[in-house]
């Protein structure tokens, strides 16, 4: 049996095959290993899968290829779950490339959707979606229940175009799917673009870093090993076929940006120096993640603390090559 990931080489992906494949899983990865920050993160992240033998990598563009072309029959066959986390990441990139997202996020989306309706063992789809699909809504926590109907972001209504045509082959074609809402994951190997990365290196580099305006500026910080760990425990509880499921990751515990630059300095070893500008439009001031849902599921809750995680990161950080 197998175990499709899109996205093998992104941030949540790569550690998701990692533990699939510690787990002695057969571990099929696709991505396309775009430029929109470093590939050579990329392909450590690959390289390291690599060294499985249990480990196989198809690069491709999952929009511009038949998928059903990449494998045989038998190979379609021994796949039974599929982890879709390929996507066109970056809120305030969605307002620079807002094509990038559709292609991706949307006309990706559903290449999955097709390619895993013709599976004859398929028992589970699990795919990323986002807390940005909250949007403008201002009660807290972000429950699944909220209207998720007043996107802030391209990539905001991106993703929630993914759940609605998930919505739609789950009634089609009784295709049994999860949809995780991911809130601000964050750890070693991750992804340049978010501001915890950005403000390492600014602090590392002696430059000075960014913080935007607002008493409440917040993020629900969610440690990578957590996220894999919820992952993998929704994977193994499929839903019934009438039934598409949307569950958030988040860490239920929103900490101040300003704490998280405490928090670089302290692990760092080095002072920051802050800049105060506006809040970009596209950003909201805090997200905060209900998660009785999963936790009902799954029995998962968060266990890593943003001072541990942001550690964690701070040396992997310090000795790599991205300072």
């Amino acid at each position: 049996m197998s175990i499709l990931v899109t996205g093998a080489a992104g941030f949540i992906g790569a550690r998701v095959c990692q533990v699939l494949l510690e787990q002695g899983a057969h571990v099929i990865g696709v991505d396309n290993l775009n430029n929109y920050y470093n590939t050579d993160l990329k392909k450590e992240r690959i390289s390291t899968l690599s060294s499985s033998r249990y480990f196989d990598l198809k690069e491709v563009d999952i929009e511009s290829v038949d998928l059903s072309d990449l494998f045989k029959l038998e190979e379609q066959r021994e796949i039974t779950g599929i982890l879709h986390f390929a996507a066109q990441a970056g809120v305030r990139h969605s307002l620079d490339a807002p094509i990038d997202f559709i292609n991706t996020n949307v006309k990706g989306h559903i290449a999955i959707l097709e390619f895993a309706r013709k599976l004859a063992n398929l028992k589970h789809l699990v795919y990323a979606s986002s807390s940005s699909v909250y949007g403008r809504n201002a009660a807290l926590p972000f429950r699944e229940s909220d209207r998720v109907d007043r996107p802030g972001s391209v990539y905001a209504a991106s993703k929630r175009a993914a759940e609605l045509m998930s919505d739609c082959y789950q009634h089609l074609y009784g295709l049994p799917q999860t949809g995780l809402r991911f809130f601000t994951v964050y750890g070693p190997w991750g992804r340049p673009d978010m501001a915890y990365f950005k403000f390492a290196r600014a602090i590392m580099r002696g430059e000075t870093l960014t913080l935007y305006e607002g008493r409440e500026l917040a993020r629900d910080f969610t440690y990578i090993d957590d996220v894999a760990d919820a992952v993998l425990k929704v994977l193994a509880a499929p839903p019934s076929s009438d039934q598409q499921r949307l569950l958030n990751v988040g860490n239920n515990s929103p900490e101040s940006v300003s704490y998280l630059v405490t928090l670089l300095e302290k692990h760092l070893g080095r002072n920051a120096s802050v800049s105060v500008m506006p809040r970009p439009v596209a950003d909201v001031e805090t997200t905060w993640a209900s998660i009785d849902a999963i936790e009902n599921l799954a029995g998962w809750r968060p266990r890593i603390t943003l001072d541990e995680g942001i550690g964690r990161f701070s040396e992997w950080f310090s000795r790599s090559k991205y300072v």
